[in-house]
């Protein structure tokens, strides 16, 4: 008999989009009855100031399979950022997530026995929630791809450390870089 789809937990990232529309997104896949359902319930059950972790739902009562907890990384500040938070980037998670049920990145046979913890960020000075939909549901597939994938590789790390570290916040000059 074939072992399970994901018996220890898959842990994928990806960032996707520019300037204050865009995506990041960290996600942790398991199985319910494992390490990951402990922590999803965990996350669930212990909100904090500003952060507070919810089901992700594709529409009203109808939460996506596998279930899949949204952990905010910023707290939700203004009517804007509220809706990018709650509206336009839940729907992008929700909707990544099953387009990799559908074209069968995590098997349909097996979502009510998975779990995924999703840590979104959503930037406080989004401006447009089409693109921040868009960008979000790039993101969730990513994550997932490469959870699923186990990317990036070491070899992919190192090479990308021989560049340097850069990201949207910050790039080290060549001089910070010298050892």
């Amino acid at each position: 008999m074939p072992s399970p789809f994901a018996p220890t937990a898959l842990i994928g990232e990806s960032f996707v989009g520019e300037g204050a529309n865009a995506a990041h997104t960290n996600v942790v896949i398991g199985r319910k009855g494992g390490p990951v359902e402990t922590a999803w319930a965990t996350a669930l059950a212990t909100p904090s100031a500003g952060h507070v972790p919810f089901l992700t739902i594709v529409r009203p009562s109808v939460p996506v399979k596998p279930l899949t907890l949204f952990v905010t990384k910023a707290a939700a500040d203004g009517e804007l950022h509220q809706r990018a938070t709650w509206g336009s980037a839940q729907a992008g998670l929700a909707q990544g997530v099953t387009d990799a049920v559908r074209d069968g990145l995590l098997p349909a046979e097996e979502a009510d026995d998975l779990l995924i913890i999703a840590a979104i960020w959503v930037n406080p000075a989004v401006d447009d929630l089409d693109v921040s939909f868009r960008n979000q549901r790039s993101a969730a597939y990513g994550a997932v791809r490469a959870a699923v994938n186990a990317t990036p590789t070491v070899a992919d790390v190192l090479a990308a450390a021989e560049e340097g570290p850069d990201n949207p916040f910050y790039a080290p000059t060549s001089g910070a870089l010298a050892r």
